[in-house]
């Protein structure tokens, strides 16, 4: 779909690689690009085709894989072998968001990639964040499904006690007029919370005809 997030896979293992590429498929919203095997080929890709997020090994036969995250303004995780802290220092200094040691698991990539998702959403608005929305969004990248359902912020606390208070479906500006934010910070929150699973969202279509938003807590 042309709304998923593309994903660039560099390793020059064939067999890995394609993997991963299963994996990254079956994650909900994500497309793997071709998968490449050297830091050369990873280079045009991603100038040829903009990739949202780049997969990328440190050992692949014409150099360092960290070496391609050097000047690229680009989001990318690491996913290599390499366990010394060195290697782990290096990729966070050039921008990796994230780090996995092989051999892991689809789910441990799934999480990461649901993490990135979020993140994403939340800082997904023009509009000027607030330091909650910035730390919860940074924290998504890190988190596991199961500490981002338990991790609440006041703010999301808030957003889904106004969705429990009411038994019909509410709209973001409804959402923020009970909590006393703003319209697009509660679509962030909105957004993210429809992102873990924690809420439903659906469209209505108003008298303008224009498809309104409304959102409200899913069912356990």
């Amino acid at each position: 779909m042309k709304d998923d997030l593309r994903v660039q896979i560099v390793d020059d293992d064939f067999h890995v690689a394609r993997l991963h590429a299963t994996y990254v498929n079956a994650a909900p919203g994500y497309m793997a690009l071709e998968p490449v095997g050297t830091g050369g080929a990873a280079l045009e890709a991603i100038h040829a085709f903009r990739p949202d997020l780049v997969l990328v090994d440190i050992y692949l036969p014409d150099g360092n894989g960290l070496d391609i995250l050097r000047g690229l303004d680009i989001d990318a995780f690491v996913l290599s072998a390499a366990s010394d802290p060195s290697s782990v220092r290096k990729a966070m200094r050039r921008g990796a968001l994230g780090y996995l040691i092989k051999p892991f698991s689809e789910k441990q990539l799934a999480e990461k990639l649901r993490g990135y998702a979020r993140y994403r959403r939340l800082l997904g608005s023009e509009s000027a964040l607030d330091q909650e929305v910035l730390e919860r969004a940074v924290r998504q990248l890190h988190a596991s499904d199961a500490q981002t359902a338990k991790a609440r912020t006041v703010t999301e606390t808030a957003v889904l006690g106004a969705l429990g208070q009411t038994p019909g479906a509410l709209t973001a500006v409804d959402v923020s007029a009970s909590v006393g934010i703003s319209r697009a910070t509660a679509q962030r929150y909105l957004s993210a919370l429809v992102e873990d699973g924690s809420v439903d969202v659906n469209l209505r279509y108003g008298t303008t005809g224009r498809p309104e938003h409304r959102y409200s807590l899913r069912a356990t």
